[in-house]
Formats: structure tokens, sequence, C-alpha cells
């Protein structure tokens, strides 16, 4: 009996450790199919949005995502290495198999160091640290997405910040049989693709096919999604006007960013004679020949002499959540916008109807002003409201049903955003607020393509600003870090003394 009883806990421990075992290996199997993960970040940044989840999954192609990282690494780039392992592992796994990710050595195969250069990823280098020495040491960190004979490259990735969107765009444009195209304004004094918004416009060109366009000799593209004006300061002639009005009505996209007031050289300011209101107050918008102000300010650099000092500028208007329509997806997941010089923009209720749509989408702090006249831009002066206090519209975006400014036609399809600013989008500007870049890509794909590039690029916002207290509301936050320590434990110290009373008396009876 005793034979046949461990011969069956025999049997019995050995069944136990095949059932553990298979047990560990359909779960093993299934770990590699699914993903999961607690992200609970604010813009849950260690984990991809639900539109690169959708576009992994659409997938009807193979897709291959090749890793081009040396090893060694030095240990600072360890957790680097760790974090693009895990997005990826996202996109594979959501993909059901057509996302390929294949990590490659280049330094330990000369054909695959060739396939990088040919590529187009380069070779950096790294300081290392190793026997107790500093040496310069080669190596690589960049990512190809390709598909057949097309192929996207991230050439170095230094942080994981944006690296979702670059790599969403990427699989997007691998995939996409062409690219969508924007016509910009080039004439009338209309900021430049190849001066003033360079940076912008090299952005823009990363999705879409950028026409320039002289109004004044040539036609707009119908090919073209949207018609983008940014910063003309030159008058448009009526004959120029009705091609805008006429690509319009075509159930085409707008975006006008005009200053109601032109800023020049030395702090100059007058009143901007483009003449856009022609047009735009028959679509349901008047752009202002104002200047806004507000006491939630960006900060701002300037020079006098030999100094350089740098201020909270009220001319430049920060607009933080509070100013930023959380319903569309252009400003939702922004944190702050600063706007330059902005002018503000009327609402024409009596020219809308109940078929357009009507978004304030950037709006100032109700501490701010408008100045009509008289502008003084010094940034060394007392400022202090004239007239009335309150929020101002600066952006505005409508869609649906428009009326043409010139003829019968209409269109139930139109889309139109204008800002009272371009300032933002220039160069010198952006250097120093890159969210600008954001909300202006964010602007254009409202108007020309889907929200899910969106959703994903606004994840790599870099600032959150802190929010204005009034002075009672400082001085409490103040005088409370000096005083709550100290009262805390003043009650602690009571409630001790208390209760060892209660207990010696208890003990004494």
């Amino acid at each position: 009996m005793d034979m046949k009883r461990q011969s069956r806990k025999k049997t019995e421990a050995g069944i136990s450790i095949v059932l553990i075992i298979g047990i560990l290996a359909v779960v093993n199997f299934f770990s590699y199919q699914t993903f999961a993960r607690f992200d609970l970040t604010a813009n849950r940044d260690y984990s991809i949005a639900p539109a690169s989840r959708q576009l992994a999954a659409g997938l009807d192609d193979l897709v291959s995502i090749k890793v081009f990282f040396s090893e060694p690494l030095p240990p600072e780039y360890i957790t680097l290495k760790r974090d693009v392992t895990d997005i990826l592992d996202e996109y594979r796994v959501y993909s059901r198999g057509q996302i390929k990710v294949v990590y490659l050595n280049p330094l330990a195969d000369e054909n695959v160091e060739r396939e990088a250069m040919m590529l187009g990823i380069p070779a950096i280098q790294f300081n290392s640290y190793a026997k107790d020495k500093y040496e310069i040491v080669k190596g690589y960190l960049g990512i190809a997405v390709i598909k057949g004979a097309r192929s996207e490259i991230i050439p170095v990735v230094q942080n994981t910040g944006n690296l979702e969107y670059q790599i969403s765009l990427a699989v997007k444009k691998v995939t996409s049989q062409s690219r969508p195209e924007i016509a910009l304004v080039k004439s009338h004094g209309a900021l430049s693709a190849e001066g003033e918004i360079s940076a912008a416009v090299k952005q823009l060109q990363e999705l879409y096919e950028v026409k320039n366009i002289d109004l004044k000799t040539e036609e707009i593209p119908t090919t073209a999604l949207a018609l983008i004006i940014a910063g003309p300061k030159e008058a448009f002639a009526d004959a120029e006007l009705k091609k805008i009005d006429h690509f319009f009505l075509a159930g085409k996209s707008l975006l006008v960013l005009w200053d109601g007031v032109k800023v020049g050289e030395g702090l100059s300011a007058e009143k901007n004679p483009a003449g856009l209101n022609t047009i735009l107050e028959k679509y349901g918008l008047r752009v202002n020949e104002d200047l806004v102000l507000d006491r939630a300010a960006g900060m701002a650099s300037f020079s006098q002499g030999f100094f350089a000092f740098t201020l909270p500028y009220p001319y430049w208007p920060k607009i933080t959540k509070n100013g930023l329509n959380q319903e569309n997806a252009a400003v939702s997941r922004l944190e702050s916008v600063v706007l330059p010089w902005t002018s503000s923009l009327n609402i024409k209720s009596d020219i809308l109807t109940d078929k357009t749509r009507v978004d304030i989408l950037v709006k100032t702090s109700p501490d701010s002003w408008r100045l009509t006249d008289n502008f003084n831009l010094s940034p060394q002066q007392n400022f202090s409201p004239t007239g009335g206090q309150g929020s101002q519209d600066v952006v505005v975006y409508l869609e649906g049903h428009f009326s043409s400014a010139f003829g019968e036609e209409s269109t139930d399809q139109g889309r139109l955003i204008v800002a009272g600013d371009s300032d933002f989008l220039t160069d010198r500007i952006a250097a120093n607020m890159p969210d600008n870049l954001i909300f202006f890509q964010n602007l254009v794909d409202v108007l020309a393509l889907d929200d899910d590039l969106i959703k994903i690029r606004s994840k790599g916002v870099s600032e959150r600003p802190i929010r204005i207290l009034s002075d009672g509301a400082r001085n409490f936050l103040r005088y409370g870090n000096i005083f709550a320590l100290t009262l805390i434990v003043i009650i602690f110290g009571f409630t001790r003394y208390y209760f060892r009373r209660r207990t010696r008396f208890a003990d004494e009876l």
C-alpha cells in the first residue's frame, strides 16, 4: 500500500508539474499576443494613443520597423532603449502580425551598418566612461519604417516624448498612396515659406504637399484640400478675393491667420490694409483692427543698447487650459498657446445660421482688454486697462453652411478657421515656443484631415504653465506653508499629551 501511495504521489506531482509548465506556456503565448499596461500619467505618456492602436490594427500589408541601436549603449541610454522597445511592442501587438519589429546592431555586422547608411540613418558619437577614462565611441540610435520600396526614417531617437507621433506619421506615409495637397498664399506680403515660417512649413511637408500660390497671377489648385493665408500685409483686389471665395464655396477649407494691426521694425504698429474682412464678414467673422493685452502674459525678450532683458509682456497673451476649447481636438490637449500682438474677432451672429457650427477655439483670460488706437508697444510702460476687461475671442472655427461673398452660391461643407494673429507661427517666435507649431499643425489637420494625428501629436506638449492666482490666494499659500506644519505639530503634541494624561489617570484609578 505504501508503495502504491508513493507511486500515486509521484504521478500526481509529475502531472502537476506538467500542468504548471503547460499553463505557463499558454500564458506566455497569449502574453506575446496581447498587451496590457496601467498608465496613470495625465497624457498616458507610457502607452500609445487609441488613434495609434487603430492605425496599427487597420494595416492590411506587412510593415517592417527596423531599430538600428548599437550595442553596448552607454548607461544613460539604457532607459531610452527600454522605453522604445515598450512602445514598439504595443504597435506590434495591436497590428495583429502586420507590423514586424527587428532589432539590429550595426556595429556587429557590416551589412547592417551599410543598410543603415543607405536608409539615411547616421552614425553618432557617444561620450562613454570606461576603464577609468572618458572615450568617444561611435553608435547608432535610428529607426526605419519600411513597406515594400518605401521607407521613412527617424535618424536619431533622442527621447520618447514625440516618438509615438513620429512612428505613426511614418507608418501613415509609407502606407498612403499619395500626400494630401495644401495651398499657401505667398503674395500680398504674406509670410514666406522660405523665410519667416520655414520651420512651420517644413513640418507641414512631412505630411502634406505644400504648393505656394501667387494669387495675383495664379489660380488656386482644385486638388488642394485647404488654402492657408498667413500674415498678409497688402490689399487684396476683388478678383483675388473672388478666387478665394470660389475655392471655399467648392467645399474646401480655409485657414486665415491675419493680424488686424501689423507690427513692424522698432515696435511700430499700424492698422493692416489687407482687407480680408470683405469676404470674412460674409462668412460670419470679422477681424478687428485692435490689439489684445492680457494680464496672463507670455515672456518676451528685448534689447536696449548693450543690454537684453526678459519680462512678461501683456501684448503677448498666454492662453492656458481655461481659454482653450476642450471639446475641439485642435486645442483640447494643448497646455498653452502664446499669440503675440493678436487682434480680437467678432462673430457675426446675424450672418450665421443654425446650419453653421461655431467653436471658439481660443480666448484670452477675463483680465484682458483691447487697444484700438495710439498703439504704444514699449515693454517698459505701466500697463493699465483702457475701457472694460473681459475675455476676447482670438481664434474661431466655423463649419457647415456658408454663402458666397459675391454671388448666390453656397456650400454646406465649408470649414473655416480665423486667427487674429500670424506672428505665433514665425520662426523667431516658435523657436522659443514649440507648442505654437503643434497648434498650427493641429489647425491644418482639422481642416484637411481627421483628428487622429492631432490626438497623437498633442501628447508631446512641452509646457504646463502654473495657474495665475490672486494676491489673496498667493498670500494664503505662502503663509499656509509657513505656519501649517508648525500648527500640525502643536496639535499632535497636545493630542498626545491629552491621551497620555487620560491613560495615567485611568491607571491611578
